[in-house]
């Protein structure tokens, strides 16, 4: 036969047992007592005005040695739990911000990158177009200096001519010169004729008087 281990708390919780249900059953009686539960509320009546009355004193002297009550360390204890809210709303909203400005921050990157580069083509097409102009600057700055030249060349075409026509000129004077010395030369010849027959004919009058 197995022994029973003993337990020396078994009493006790027994004990307790009855005991708890005997202050039931007293409570029940008094709580069916209409006697006692007018001298309850009476009672609560008074415990609440003298619990009242002291928490006014209370604060009356906590305020007098500028001491902290219990409704200030209630207010605290709500005012610290509504900043503990709101700063936890704030980290919500300084990390959604965080992450606004993240993405913004990659767009202007990639804004960036965008406007560096179209700098970059618009430097290379204003290099190559200041290239050009200056090419095109010589090409004009030549072709006025051919136009000049070609001017020039006109200017000695025109005195050319004008040279030709003098030499033309002087070539028909020459030609009437010439025509002018033959017609002289034959308007000379019958002079000098006619002198030699005189000149003949006076040296045979002077042969014939001697």
């Amino acid at each position: 036969m197995s022994k029973e281990k003993y337990d020396p708390y078994k009493g006790f919780r027994d004990l307790t047992g009855l005991w708890e249900k005997q202050m039931n059953s007293l409570l029940m009686a008094w709580a069916d007592n209409s006697e006692f539960v007018k001298l309850s509320n009476r009672s609560m009546a008074t415990h609440s005005r003298y619990m009242e009355l002291l928490k006014k004193n209370q604060e009356t002297m906590a305020n007098l040695m500028n001491m902290p009550t219990k409704s200030d360390v209630q207010n605290v204890a709500k005012l610290t739990i509504q900043a503990e809210e709101k700063i936890d709303a704030l980290e919500e909203q300084i990390w959604n911000l965080q992450d606004s400005f993240t993405e913004i921050n990659k767009g202007n990157m990639e804004f960036f990158g965008e406007l560096v580069s179209l700098s970059k083509e618009m430097k290379t097409e204003l290099e190559k177009n200041a290239k050009e102009l200056r090419e095109t600057k010589k090409v004009k700055a030549d072709l006025q200096k051919l136009r000049k030249e070609l001017s020039d060349t006109n200017v000695l075409i025109a005195e050319l001519q004008e040279l030709r026509q003098g030499l033309a000129e002087t070539s028909s004077l020459k030609s009437e010169l010439q025509e002018l010395k033959q017609e002289l030369a034959q308007y000379q010849e019958p002079k000098t004729e006619a002198k030699e027959e005189k000149k003949e004919l006076e040296l045979a009058g002077v042969g014939l008087g001697k």
